[in-house]
């Protein structure tokens, strides 16, 4: 087995860094131990680059929601509607002429569970989806109350609960946002930035029109991608580093912030899209073995982003690893380029 070095590591991330459409590369690992300790990086991006880590922000919101939990502030088998007034989200729970606000819990957010579609990613009544118009150059908001209006013109993919189903939606953790807000009487922004200074992350920031050139311009293809007003509407999309990343992933499963039991019971996993599955907050790549004969990929849980941004744990190599492509067109070059790394180890 070859050991994993820096002339290996550079060599791996600068060959990602040629490929097509990639203007940047960075790639952060290091054991559980320690021991091994590496950071590479290529092109427009360096060690210190802030980028855009897209849908990682679900993993701290969930790190959050847990906290939460573990302090007795909330409880993962809470209805939502304990928290948010029944006419706030009437309309957007109905599968099959039922009504299902009183059913919807904190766990089928967390997990997808909800039955909701995204409002991002599915397909509008049109046909047309609303991340191709973001990815396209027409930068929106989508402030909590459009997402909702958004929602009541669509159905519920299946009750929420169901077993064995599950459907990945930003919808989901928007919501879950407003009921972090209820509980704590604190802006999510605000809980997001007391988070990265509790961790040492400092240079992670909430997103938003005053900060945003201080985050690596992330792209589609060959254009830069705008998002300010977005990020401003969302006010949970976050900047980080390589480095920030990494003591975010380690705080996540060192055991330190959230209980082994905790750790524990969020590993339930449904599939969501292939090769990914989603448990109560966290997510898994998972490659089967007849996709890959010649060597099994060990599998990853903790997040990716869409804009090929990564945060996770390899439990079997007994490693975490941070980074970023930060290219939204072709998200399989970030697991390549991971997979490469991981298997020098």
């Amino acid at each position: 087995m070859a050991k994993l070095t820096q002339e290996i590591i550079d060599n791996i991330v600068s060959k990602a860094a040629q490929r097509k459409n990639i203007h940047g590369a960075v790639f952060n690992i290091e054991s559980v131990d320690k021991n091994l300790r590496l950071i590479s990086s290529a092109g427009n991006l360096t060690a210190e680059s802030n980028y855009y880590l897209a849908s990682i922000n679900k993993l701290i919101i969930s790190f959050i929601t847990h906290r939460l939990c573990q302090n007795k502030q909330l409880n993962l088998s809470d209805k939502v509607s304990k928290f948010i007034p029944k006419e706030e989200l009437n309309g957007i729970l109905i599968y099959k002429s039922i009504d299902y606000s009183d059913e919807l819990t904190i766990t089928h957010l967390l997990s997808h569970t909800s039955g909701f579609t995204c409002y991002l990613i599915d397909k509008r009544e049109d046909g047309k989806k609303n991340m191709d118009i973001l990815l396209n150059g027409e930068d929106q908001a989508w402030p909590f109350e459009k997402v909702i209006s958004e929602m009541k013109k669509r159905t519920l993919k299946f009750k929420p609960g169901q077993q064995g189903k599950a459907n990945y939606a930003e919808t989901n953790y928007r919501i879950l946002d407003r009921i972090l807000e209820i509980v704590t009487q604190k802006s999510i922004h605000n809980l997001l930035t007391s988070t990265f200074e509790e961790l040492g992350m400092k240079n992670t920031f909430v997103l938003n029109s005053e900060n945003e050139k201080a985050c690596t311009s992330p792209f589609y293809k060959e254009n830069t991608l705008k998002l300010v007003n977005y990020w401003n509407s969302s006010k949970h999309d976050i900047a980080s580093t390589a480095n920030d990343q990494m003591i975010f992933i380690r705080a996540f499963f060192e055991g330190n912030y959230l209980t082994k039991d905790t750790l524990s019971k969020i590993e339930k996993w449904n599939s969501v899209f292939f090769p990914f599955k989603y448990g109560i907050g966290i997510q898994q790549f998972s490659i089967p073995r007849f996709f890959s004969p010649l060597k099994a990929i060990p599998i990853m849980i903790g997040h990716c982003g869409s804009i090929s941004s990564v945060a996770f744990y390899i439990p079997k190599k007994q490693v975490f690893v941070t980074g970023t492509l930060n290219q939204a067109s072709n998200p399989t070059v970030v697991f390549q380029t991971l997979i490469k790394i991981i298997n020098k180890i």
